[in-house]
């Protein structure tokens, strides 16, 4: 059995659902911001979607846990203990775009076991687009399968990074700034968006210094099953190392070089 025909019924129900309660608050007169200790916005939204998703979870009959940007779970910071498959989900990665009524936000879905992503999916209804991959079953969007760039050079291609702000320290201003210099075109953008256009071949380089493991859970995977790579600034393979480097390939040793 392949991981879609193991996950995909529960992460296709997941983003339909999600999609649903996301779109009944944006740009709703009812949408209520709050503040979260580390300044961070979150809405009704954002613990909506996700108390959806674990309820789904506990129905579906899988043995899985939950890890999950609004209630946290068990071991943020590296793969789940337990021996268990676990959802790792941000229910609303870009919250503060979404609070201002900016479309480029979505329902981030990663499935885990045995310390790999086996499964992702991500899905941004107001821009209309959903992505996925299955291991071994490639990428895919909006149905149609999706592939990296064939570009061979950083200055012949285009890099996004995040953007700068209080949770950006010198150290990683400069690299962003060294990224964005070295690239034939240079932009900012942040969130997972940028590197759903790195594995459809729209840019070839995306980088993220300051993530939390929902942030990252299914985009490595799909950037990886269109051809691609993504890793940290190590080059390893890693959600938990709060950050990830995603080109297509062809790059992706030209942009580590850049950025040690």
């Amino acid at each position: 059995m392949g991981f879609k025909a193991e996950y995909g019924a529960l992460l296709e129900e997941l983003a339909r659902e999600a999609d649903d309660i996301a779109m009944r608050y944006f740009r709703a007169d009812e949408i209520r911001i709050d503040k979260k200790e580390d300044g961070s916005a979150v809405t009704q939204a954002d613990r909506g979607v996700e108390e959806m998703a674990r309820a789904k979870v506990a129905a579906s009959g899988l043995a899985m846990d939950v890890l999950g940007e609004e209630m946290g779970g068990e071991n943020a910071k590296g793969p789940a203990a337990t021996g268990r498959a676990r959802l790792i989900i941000d229910p609303i990665d870009g919250t503060e775009e979404f609070s201002r009524g900016i479309g480029t936000f979505g329902t981030l879905l990663g499935i885990e076991r045995d310390g790999e992503i086996v499964a992702g999916m991500a899905s941004a209804p107001a821009l209309g687009v959903r992505w996925w991959a299955y291991r071994g079953e490639g990428a895919w969007r909006n149905g149609k399968r999706i592939h990296v760039s064939k570009v061979e050079k950083l200055n012949e291609g285009m890099a996004f990074t995040g953007g700068t702000g209080p949770n950006k320290n010198r150290e990683k201003i400069d690299k962003m700034r060294r990224l964005l210099d070295a690239a034939r075109h240079g932009r900012s953008l942040g969130g997972f968006w940028q590197h759903m256009l790195v594995a459809e071949g729209s840019t070839e380089a995306a980088l993220d210094l300051h993530s939390k493991a929902w942030d990252l859970a299914p985009l490595g995977l799909i950037v990886e099953e269109a051809g691609g790579r993504a890793t940290d600034l190590n080059g390893k393979r890693s959600i938990y190392s709060g950050n990830m480097i995603s080109t297509n390939g062809k790059i992706h040793d030209e942009v580590l070089a850049i950025l040690q």
